[in-house]
């Protein structure tokens, strides 16, 4: 079942389009990781689903309300963090809760003990009968968070959660995203921490005005990169000028034992680095063994065997780079991004 769904969800403002063609389905109880630069879209795309924005083309619905169409249905089930976070700054951190708690129609009792839970989950009751104004931004970061909490939403779009937290504070609410996963809350994050990401997101997208590229940190890896295995090798010979050494009895150097792996079947580039093997393939769990077998019958002793692992932060770089170029090249040509990346 999909919280979140969008089709063909657009953003224009002037004759300039913030959100095109966005189009993504989001499960209950995943946490979907929203990333992008600065003006890719992020911000326009969580205002139109917590029904800030009005879309200009396309639909989207959230726990099967229309944000369009019924934007009070949608409300009701969805908590938002947003930058900035938008508290009455000359009003208590109680009072603050307390306000929006009848915003969200809970009743006098329950809003009280909401109210106390999140103060205390966010380390924030001994500083309840403060004005928000006088709170530091990562104390008024995390009264945001509890405001959007407090009635237990089962949607929740977080933008920036963990910006201006000390280490300890990011963990708590990173701690607490998890929790909510546990609950079976659906949350979108929008964050620049990569690793963060990496970390808690089940799926990303990748976004640039549209979604470039969705999936797993891992399923975005491999399909950028393929899979890699690193083999490294404990006895290797020093190479000699431009000549390889092919004496059995003495072993072989990096560079014999990358033309030996080459010509096996499944294995793609090879390529050495220091004393590591890099052997691209498709299907490593069927390759590597032959691998490994051929090299250990031409004399080589096998130090470690592991699957290179290409961090998020990588793919996400590579990715909004291509689609850079592509739009410098449509530019230049005067053609949509579309027909250059066909090319």
């Amino acid at each position: 079942m999909y919280s979140i769904t969008a089709d063909g969800l657009g953003r224009k403002f002037g004759e300039r389009w913030a959100v095109r063609s966005l189009t993504v389905e989001i499960k209950s109880g995943e946490v979907f990781g929203l990333l992008g630069p600065n003006g890719a879209g992020k911000t326009t795309t969580m205002r139109m689903l917590a029904c800030l924005l009005a879309p200009t083309e396309g639909r989207a619905s959230v726990c099967g309300f229309d944000v369009a169409a019924q934007p009070d249905e949608v409300r009701r089930r969805l908590g938002i963090l947003s930058e900035p976070a938008g508290l009455y700054e000359n009003l208590s951190a109680r009072r603050n809760l307390e306000y929006y708690a009848k915003l969200y129609d809970l009743d006098a009792a329950l809003a009280s003990r909401q109210v106390e839970k999140y103060l205390r989950k966010f380390g924030l009751w001994e500083r309840r009968n403060d004005n928000a104004g006088t709170f530091s931004r990562g104390m008024m970061q995390k009264l945001s968070l509890a405001r959007a909490l407090l009635h237990e939403p089962p949607v929740l779009i977080l933008d920036e959660p963990t910006s201006a937290l000390d280490p300890e504070g990011a963990k708590l609410v990173r701690d607490s995203i998890s929790d909510l996963q546990g609950e079976g809350r659906t949350v979108i994050l929008c964050t620049h921490n990569l690793t963060e990401a990496q970390t808690l997101c089940d799926r990303v997208a990748i976004v640039k005005r549209t979604i470039l590229r969705v999936g797993t940190p891992r399923e975005l890896q491999r399909s950028l990169y393929g899979r890699q295995i690193e083999i490294r090798i404990a006895n290797p010979l020093p190479e000699i000028g431009e000549h390889f050494a092919f004496d059995e009895a003495l072993g072989r150097t990096m560079n014999d034992l990358a033309l030996l792996v080459t010509p096996l079947p499944g294995v793609g580039d090879v390529a050495v680095s220091g004393d590591c093997l890099l052997v691209s393939m498709l299907d490593a769990e069927e390759v590597t063994p032959g691998v490994v077998r051929a090299l250990v019958m031409h004399g080589a002793d096998i130090g470690r065997v592991a699957e290179v692992e290409h961090t998020l932060e990588r793919a996400y770089l590579d990715l909004v780079t291509r689609q850079d170029d592509l739009e410098s090249q449509a530019q230049e040509n005067l053609v949509p991004v579309a027909a250059v990346a066909a090319l």
